[in-house]
C-alpha cells in the first residue's frame, strides 16, 4: 500500500457519525420486563389452578 494514500473510510462524515453514535439497541434482554412476566405468568397459574380445584 502505499505511503501517501488514505483511508477513505476515516475521513468520511458517515464513518465518523457511526463511529460516534452509541449502541441504540441494547444486545441483552430486559431483566425488569423479563421478571415481570414471570410473575404475571405464575399469578395466572396460580389462579387457574384454584378455580380448577
Amino acid at each position: 500500500m502505499p505511503k501517501n494514500e488514505q483511508d477513505p473510510a476515516g475521513s468520511t462524515q458517515q464513518f465518523r457519525a457511526f463511529a460516534n453514535r452509541g449502541d441504540a439497541s441494547p444486545s441483552r434482554p430486559n431483566t425488569g420486563l423479563i421478571i415481570g412476566g414471570a410473575a404475571v405468568l405464575l399469578v395466572v397459574i396460580v389462579v387457574v389452578a384454584l378455580l380448577v380445584v
